[in-house]
């Protein structure tokens, strides 16, 4: 399987390698996995619970190394069962009582990798409500916040879960989740299971978290621990207006850097040009090309006040962001907000 992932990451360009939950088998009617034999050849010694961790953390070590060697960039990522281990168990386990956890029943020590630095990031599967009898949301969420390490932490949500119950026919569950997991610092974004989903538009959720929770395009967090030098701003080589339309012309000039998109911003002063917490106006793909061409709706821009500067920004392919470009002036140019440059 190494060998495998070695093959994927070295000639194809992928920006990470997920693994799903599944490690050692979820028990099915209390039938254990059948590794009796193998257990007794190879267990030296250890206890049977800790040798099958063991066996899994090893083959973590190896992919983490193997994908290092390969391609420094591609991220490594998990997206284990919500529970680590319930509290009863273990003073550092959350405070739940699942029927099976990572630790126990899955043998997948997540703590252990992140700490480690195994994996860059987590993505565990929270798919339960606010106040379930045994493992709740808020709970939850809570917990794994302050369990990332320093790791990215992007929590999944059960959309496939619409419609099952009582609970998951509120259309305000999905939005809960949302703001709770945006309360903490320590938590990224979320992640959904399955796609398949959003196209029966569940709960109208389709529409709503579109035009609502996720209106805005957003950036996606570095991990400086991969990547932490930023790129070098892009040139704006030309901005002019016309025909209801802002026509953009930039290069992007670094050597050493390879380039995921540009981030357009805008701002109604130059005394308001910081972009540490802006969501940008419009985020453009490279699509492999290291120059700029872009026309944008004049009626997509801020429609208040008389004056407008535009700025870019380069991310380069670790999601790090370049400083601001130079801004370019745009007046208000009458009453039905059209824009023009200003020579």
């Amino acid at each position: 399987m190494v060998n495998v992932i070695r093959d994927i990451v070295k000639r194809y360009d992928v920006d990470a390698l997920h693994f799903d939950d599944y490690f050692y088998p979820y028990r099915i009617a209390g039938v254990e996995f059948p590794d009796q034999k193998t257990y007794a050849a190879y267990g030296a010694g250890l206890d049977r619970s800790e040798w099958r961790r063991s066996n899994v953390d090893s083959i973590i070590v190896k992919l983490h190394r193997g994908i290092r060697q390969e391609n420094p960039h591609c991220k490594f990522g998990i997206s284990p069962f919500g529970v680590w281990r319930n509290k009863d168990m273990d003073s550092l386990g959350s405070d739940t009582k699942a029927g099976q956890t990572n630790y126990d029943d899955l043998y997948a020590d997540i703590l252990l990798w992140l700490k480690e630095g195994y994996i860059d990031y987590v993505v565990p599967q929270l798919y339960w409500e606010h106040g379930h009898r045994a493992a709740p949301y808020e709970v939850l969420v809570d917990w794994w916040s302050r369990h990332s390490y320093g790791k990215h932490c992007y929590v999944g949500l059960g959309i496939y879960k619409a419609g099952t119950n009582t609970r998951w026919r509120d259309r305000n569950i999905i939005p809960m989740q949302i703001q709770d997991a945006r309360s903490y610092p320590t938590v990224q974004g979320q992640v959904y299971f399955s796609s398949r989903s959003f196209f029966k538009n569940p709960n109208g959720w389709s529409d709503s978290l579109q035009q609502n929770y996720y209106k805005y395009p957003a950036l996606i967090p570095p991990m400086p621990w991969i990547d932490s030098i930023p790129p070098v701003p892009p040139v704006i080589n030309s901005i002019s207006t016309g025909r209801q339309q802002l026509s953009i012309n930039a290069s992007y000039i670094d050597t050493e850097k390879r380039l995921r998109q540009f981030a357009i911003y805008t701002f109604s002063s130059l005394e308001d040009t910081d972009i540490s917490s802006r969501v940008p106006l419009k985020l453009i793909p490279a699509a492999g090309s290291d120059s700029l061409h872009y026309v944008l709706a004049l009626s997509l821009l801020p429609q208040d006040g008389n004056e407008l500067y535009i700025g870019l920004t380069a991310v380069d392919i670790n999601n790090v962001e370049s400083e601001l470009s130079i801004l370019q002036k745009l007046e208000r140019a009458d009453e039905k907000a059209t824009w023009e440059m200003v020579k």
